[in-house]
């Protein structure tokens, strides 16, 4: 393992790395990129349960971009010659914008974190259904399928096919004519 130091170091030094050897990663032994990115340190492994979220774009995605975008002007709007009293418009429109956000934001303290916990566990009990039963019995079911597929396709080939044929060419003589009587 001398090959990965640098001078005055010394294997002691990489005891946290010993799964690695020069063949590469134990569970990967071919891989020598993993073997070259361990031995130097560069690359670390995040944790996705700590990574940092974003407190300013909180829809990276864009999930909710056309479905819950609701201003005031979207609700409420008066068409010209019946306008009301520029002190009531105002009002109005800050009497909705901070109830809207203030309600929300109650709502959210009061229920978010229950749904979110609720969310959760669905997610994960699906996740765990389509990893553990759904997509082993669809393998199951597709190598299964295949055994019979063949069986069918040989039946096929060697009765239907001979059949089919032998009418095709007993039928192939016939012709049709039509006439239009008056």
């Amino acid at each position: 393992m001398t090959g990965g130091l640098k001078d005055g170091e010394t294997d002691e030094g990489f005891l946290h790395s010993q799964f690695i050897r020069k063949q590469g990663n134990i569970y990967k032994p071919n891989n020598k990129e993993m073997d070259n990115d361990s031995m130097s340190g560069m690359k670390t492994m995040q944790d996705v349960h700590t990574k940092e979220i974003d407190l300013v774009n909180r829809d990276p995605k864009y999930l909710n971009d056309d479905v819950v975008k609701v201003e005031f002007e979207d609700v409420i709007a008066e068409p010209p010659g019946t306008y009301s009293f520029d002190g009531v418009w105002k009002a109005s429109f800050t009497t909705f914008t901070v109830t809207k956000y203030w309600c929300y934001r109650l709502l959210t303290a009061l229920v978010g974190i229950p749904l979110a916990l609720v969310w959760g566990i669905f997610f994960a009990i699906l996740s765990f259904i389509h990893i553990w039963a759904v997509v082993p019995c669809i393998k199951s079911y597709l190598i299964e399928i295949h055994c019979v597929s063949r069986v069918y396709s040989i039946c096929i080939h060697t009765f239907c096919d001979p059949l089919f044929e032998a009418m095709g060419k007993c039928f192939s003589s016939v012709r049709i004519s039509t006439t239009k009587g008056v």
